[in-house]
């Protein structure tokens, strides 16, 4: 329980600093505002003498008191933890000043560590906070609203904002790759590539090969009834769409089960359902 516990603060301390890396080298000092919280807080330290990171963490305080109200104080915790060191860093890097002169590549480097950051963190259980509890909450109330577009038009307009506020487009332009590219990225993050195999096994033991895998393995099969044209026997095809890293593993078992086993692999690009992406997540 300790040990969980270290680890699991341990990967939020260092996505933290990754997070205000982002921010105080390559996001602020190029005048980007790349959307949420973040982006809010870049373009009112513009007008306030507060630095980066205290504005990020004060803008946060009544988002995190309403997800204490919401949702329980558990969910807050690593939330507030990951918060004050992401707002205590920023401030503490900001003086290192802007770590490239290039507007392009600040934004793409500054949003792939971004996200890198944010998926890591909350892959540790806790989140940055800011416009993911917003959007949390609106989609409890508006379900039919979905939240890719909630996240959209937010976005749309901080960016929008910051274009106004700095007099300068191609800076709300670049902020726009950002926040592409912070997209992309903390998807690649959470959910891997897309890409998984897809099985179909046929063979003379499926009942050892099926408890196998569901023991070993913990993958899903599915019985489809088949008969051979040829033979006329009735067979039992097992399904299976496991991730692409453990297929090996899965032929491994099948191999060692019925060397004569008769398997098709195939690539499928996109997974919905347990153990994938929720289909309601991504589409609504």
């Amino acid at each position: 329980m300790v040990k969980n516990a270290v680890k699991k603060y341990g990967i939020i301390t260092i996505s933290a600093l990754l997070n205000a890396a982002a921010i105080s080298l390559f996001i602020d000092p190029s005048n980007l505002a790349p959307g949420g919280v973040t982006g809010i807080a870049i373009i009112i330290s513009r007008f306030v003498p507060v630095e980066t990171g205290t504005l990020i963490f004060a803008l946060n305080v009544p988002i995190l008191l309403f997800a204490v109200w919401q949702f329980g104080f558990r969910f807050a915790v690593s939330t507030i933890y990951a918060l004050a060191l992401i707002s205590a860093f920023t401030n503490l890097l900001a003086p290192f000043g802007a770590a490239t002169d290039d507007i392009l590549l600040a934004a793409l480097a500054g949003g792939v560590i971004y996200a890198v950051s944010i998926g890591m963190i909350m892959k540790a259980g806790a989140t940055t906070g800011g416009m993911d509890i917003i959007v949390k909450w609106l989609r409890t109330k508006l379900p039919h609203l979905k939240t890719g577009v909630l996240f959209f038009i937010t976005d749309v307009i901080i960016v929008s904002m910051s274009g106004i506020v700095f007099q300068n487009i191609d800076a709300a332009l670049y902020a726009g790759i950002t926040v592409v590219v912070n997209s992309v990225v903390l998807d690649l993050v959470l959910y891997g590539r897309d890409e998984a195999r897809l099985l179909y096994i046929i063979s003379d033991k499926p009942k050892q090969i099926t408890e196998r895998l569901l023991t070993e393995l913990d993958v899903g099969v599915t019985y489809i009834d088949g008969r051979g044209a040829y033979s006329g026997r009735e067979k039992q095809v097992l399904m299976c769409v496991t991730k692409k890293q453990m297929s090996p593993r899965v032929e491994e078992i099948v191999k060692e089960e019925d060397a004569d086993a008769f398997m098709v692999i195939t690539s499928a690009t996109e997974i919905f359902g347990e153990g994938f992406k929720s289909y309601f997540a991504e589409r609504f």
